[in-house]
């Protein structure tokens, strides 16, 4: 399991650092990779040398250090190499705008809404301050509409909050905007499914048939149908997951790809899936839709199925001379969530015990999984779902915050819950801002706000164990009948 782990970590920095990093530093992609993967490479070597000797946490800590400390002097080497881009055109007095325009701009800005009371030029935008005196909803579209009557199409209308809480616009020339990309390849999505679709039907099998040899399979591929149960639900919570993104961000007309979903030729069959969204979110209100609509139709999949799988389980006793085993699908720890703990309990009643393990159907090993999906995406940590809730909730800034001491917490639970630990190193190297929205200043309503703390409630449900306490009431401790 340990190697199965250094693999996925490899698989996901390649695709975090090409598609993060390597955007804004010239230092090579994968002299990125190989500093984040240094405390991979040094637990690698040491099961090699020392088998399953467990690894001083001390020299843990040191390398895991080091590499990240390592990794932003090279990041940052890379960004003050960067070329500068070419400016924008600017007008006779060197200004985005000259005298003529600057007054029209001026009057683009309703008084009694936003007293506007300072313009600054910068080489690629125009910033206009002042004090908001409305509704910053209605404040943002009526100077969005003003500025598209009198300039047209030239400027992306940004509004945002700056430092003491002080909204400002920015005008940001659309022709230096980035160039728009293909918003849809059926053929690269189909395919992606495709090969997703073969690599965890053959992960499938493997749950119902762990001795099955590959010469065996090829005389008989009828047996690939017994992988069914696991690949099809898998995928229908990965894909009702995605496509709950993309329907709420054409729904705000965001445009956004199709789900791509990442193959994994062992393990359970694939690494997730993904959507781009590729024009800006109008405001925190569609940013809190989109990101939420995931976790919530992933999960309204992910508990039927999972329910059900369930009830095809068995209820076995774990072996006195047994460790834990939590992710052991034939040997599986009712105790590492507590979500998990309640659903079993109200399935097996009193047969679960606390010297109880379930030996789970693979519909079962797939409902755990979308729980596991559904925690890891609410994490509120930069680009991730939760990321983008608590951005929607509190703000750009307070949601990199929130997002900063998040990265701290996991990593300290994962010492508690260690199939959290590669899922933490992952967190710690993703860029801790998302994008802003358009109109960044308006706040959530009440309800927003109440469905957000439910979904983080929701993720520390998932991803705690149950407590000592809980277990007592919950699994008792005399033996099974």
């Amino acid at each position: 399991m340990t190697w199965i782990s250094l693999i996925v970590l490899g698989l996901i920095l390649v695709f975090i650092v090409r598609q993060s990093a390597a955007r804004v530093s010239q230092t090579p992609w994968w002299l990125l990779w190989l500093v984040l993967m240094l405390p991979a490479f040094f637990i690698a070597g040491w099961l090699l040398l020392l088998g399953n000797t467990p690894v001083p946490s001390g020299w843990l800590i040191l390398i895991f250090v080091s590499s990240s400390v390592l990794y932003l002097v090279l990041l940052r080497r890379g960004q003050s190499s960067l070329p500068a881009p070419p400016p924008p055109p600017l007008t006779d007095n060197g200004k985005l705008l000259n005298q003529e325009e600057e007054t029209q701009l001026q009057s683009c800005f309703p008084w009694g809404m936003y007293y506007l009371q300072q313009i600054e030029y910068r080489p690629q935008a125009v910033i206009c301050r002042g004090q908001l005196r409305g509704d910053a909803n209605q404040v943002y579209e009526t100077v969005e509409r003003n500025i598209a009557q009198r300039f047209g199409d030239r400027f992306l209308v940004m509004f945002q909050m700056g430092l003491r809480n002080k909204p400002f616009f920015a005008l940001i020339p659309r022709d230096r905007l980035p160039q728009p990309q293909q918003l849809f390849r059926p053929g690269l999505s189909l395919g992606l499914l495709t090969l997703t679709f073969f690599t965890t039907t053959v992960a499938g099998l493997a749950l119902v048939a762990p001795d099955l040899t590959a010469a065996e399979l090829r005389l008989n591929p009828s047996l690939l149908w017994q992988g069914l149960p696991y690949s099809v639900s898998l995928l229908l919570i990965l894909g009702i997951h995605e496509l709950g993104h993309f329907a709420t961000a054409w729904y705000y007309g965001v445009k956004a790809t199709l789900p791509y979903f990442i193959p994994l030729p062992f393990a359970m069959g694939t690494l997730g899936a993904f959507i781009q969204m590729r024009s800006p979110v109008p405001h925190r209100r569609a940013l809190f839709d989109i990101s939420i609509a995931g976790p919530i139709a992933g999960l309204i999949v992910t508990l039927p199925i999972l329910v059900w799988g369930l009830q095809q389980s068995e209820v076995v006793q774990l072996p006195v001379n047994a460790s834990g085993q939590p992710l052991n699908p034939h040997l599986f720890s009712p105790r590492i969530s507590i979500l998990f703990t309640l659903i079993a309990k109200a399935i097996f009643g009193t047969a679960l015990k606390s010297n109880s393990a379930l030996h789970l159907h693979p519909m079962a090993v797939a409902g755990v999984l979308g729980l596991v999906v559904t925690a890891l995406n609410l994490m509120p940590v930069g680009q991730l779902d939760g990321g983008h809730i608590v951005h929607g909730m509190y703000g750009h800034r307070t949601g990199a915050v929130i997002g900063q001491v998040s990265r701290l917490l996991v990593l300290i639970l994962s010492f508690i819950q260690p199939w959290l630990f590669v899922w933490a190193l992952i967190l710690f190297f993703m860029p801790a801002f998302d994008e802003p929205a358009l109109n960044d200043v308006s706040e959530l309503d009440n309800w927003r706000d109440a469905l957000g703390l439910m979904a983080l409630v929701l993720l520390l449900l998932i991803i705690f164990p149950v407590p000592g306490p809980l277990a007592a009431l919950l699994l008792p401790t005399h033996p099974m009948p």
